[in-house]
C-alpha cells in the first residue's frame, strides 16, 4: 500500500465534543442472535436517551444466516441449512458462525459527523487498516459494500470479500456494524449468496495464509479503532 494509499485512510471520525471513552466489550462464547438484538437494541436506545456510553461490541455468533433489509428470497439458496434472522440491518443476506468477528458498533453520530456515508466509509478504513497491519490489501469498491482482497493465485479479476458491512441508524445512533473473516468455515457461505454477489468469492485471514487468532485480530482492531474514532475502555 503507497503513502497516497495510507493517506486517503486516514479518516478522523473522533467526536466534536468531549466524551467518555468507547466502551470495548468482548464476548468469549459463542452468543445467541437474538439475545444480541435485543441488547443491543436496549443499550442503542440507552445512548439516545443519554443514559448509556457508546459501545463497541466483539462476538461470534452461531452458524446462522441474517437477511437485511434489502435482502432477495433468490438467494438463499439453502433455507434449511443453518436458521435464517429477518434483521433490520442494511444489506442482503450474510453469514455469521465461529471464526468470524463480529464487530457491533454503537455510536453516538451528533458527536462526531452527521454523515452516514462517511460512517460507512470511516468502517471500511477500520477494516482495511487492520487488514493492512498483516501486510493484506484491502480495497473499497464503488458498486459494492465490504472489504474486498484481490486473489491473483485465483486468477487476474478475481476478488474475495473478507469483511462485511450492514448498519442501522436511530436517531444518529449507529447499530449493527462489520463481520471480519477470521477463521470460519468457508463452505458455510455455500447456504446463500454473500450479499447478493455472485461474481466474486470470501475469503479469510487464515484462508489467505494467515494464522491470526481471534484474540490476536481483536488486539489489531482495537488499536486501529481507536485511530480512526478515538479512544477506548474494555467493560
Amino acid at each position: 500500500m503507497s503513502a497516497t494509499d495510507r493517506e486517503a485512510l486516514a479518516i478522523d471520525f473522533h467526536p466534536h465534543v468531549s466524551a467518555p471513552p468507547v466502551e470495548w466489550r468482548i464476548s468469549d462464547e459463542p452468543v445467541d442472535y437474538e439475545n444480541s438484538i435485543e441488547e443491543m437494541e436496549r443499550h442503542v436506545a440507552a445512548i439516545s436517551a443519554g443514559t448509556a456510553h457508546e459501545r463497541i461490541w466483539l462476538l461470534e455468533h452461531p452458524p446462522l444466516y441474517t437477511a437485511g433489509t434489502s435482502a432477495s428470497d433468490s438467494d438463499l439458496i439453502d433455507a434449511n441449512r443453518f436458521p435464517v434472522y429477518r434483521t433490520g440491518r442494511g444489506g442482503q443476506h450474510t453469514y455469521h458462525g465461529p471464526g468470524q468477528r463480529v464487530a457491533y458498533v454503537m455510536l453516538d453520530l451528533k458527536r462526531r459527523q452527521q454523515d452516514v456515508r462517511a460512517f460507512v466509509a470511516a468502517l471500511e478504513a477500520w477494516t482495511i487498516n487492520t487488514l493492512w497491519h498483516y501486510h493484506v490489501r484491502g480495497e473499497r469498491r464503488e458498486d459494492r459494500v465490504g472489504v474486498w482482497v484481490r486473489r491473483p493465485d485465483k486468477g487476474p479479476e478475481v476478488e474475495d470479500k473478507i469483511a462485511a458491512i450492514g448498519i442501522r441508524l436511530r436517531k444518529w445512533v449507529t447499530f449493527h456494524g462489520i463481520s471480519f473473516n477470521v477463521e470460519p468455515d468457508l463452505d458455510h457461505f455455500g447456504g446463500i449468496v454473500p450479499c447478493g454477489v455472485t461474481a466474486h468469492g470470501v475469503t479469510s485471514l487464515v484462508d489467505l495464509g494467515l494464522p491470526v487468532t481471534m484474540a490476536e485480530n481483536d488486539s489489531v482492531m482495537r488499536a486501529e479503532f481507536e485511530k480512526i474514532f478515538g479512544p477506548t475502555h474494555l467493560v
